[in-house]
């Protein structure tokens, strides 16, 4: 071999050589980058699993609450339509009590008035009869003749 070979062979395996370094370097820095990311992975999973748990309970006590809230509403849904019933009920005696007196006020005040003018009409029928019929005069029936 000539003496350039050789040092082109010489170059060559110094390259092999320093890329072979560069690769164990590459190697070890990718465990190392390994380990810190199974580090960060453990680290997260222990801040997150009691946030998790917390938000599970949190969600679970919105459920309740929903739920109890759910029958609240059904509950006061059922006292207002008992409430409005029994409104209802209150304002039709009510008016039965005010209506009822007032009607038979009304029968009385209407019987009292066809009385009223029966006798009117009796008195009128009366004062026809009385204008119907020739006025005599005293005189003529006092005379026997």
């Amino acid at each position: 071999m000539t003496e350039t070979g050789e040092l082109f062979l010489g170059i060559i395996a110094f390259a092999v050589m320093i890329m072979a370094l560069v690769q164990v370097g590459a190697i070890f820095a990718g465990i190392r980058l390994a380990r810190r990311v199974d580090q960060i992975a453990a680290q997260l999973d222990q801040d997150i699993k009691p946030l998790l748990a917390n938000l599970t309970a949190l969600s679970s006590e919105a459920a309740r609450a929903a739920a109890l809230a759910a029958k609240q509403a059904e509950r006061l849904d059922r006292v207002f339509g008992e409430l409005v019933q029994r409104v209802d009920e209150t304002l039709l005696a009510a008016q039965a009590f005010v209506t009822g007196p007032a009607r038979q006020g009304m029968a009385i005040m209407s019987a009292v008035k066809t009385v009223v003018q029966v006798f009117r009409g009796m008195r009128e029928s009366s004062r026809r009869r009385d204008a119907a019929r020739p006025v005599v005069d005293e005189e003529e029936s006092l005379f026997i003749g």
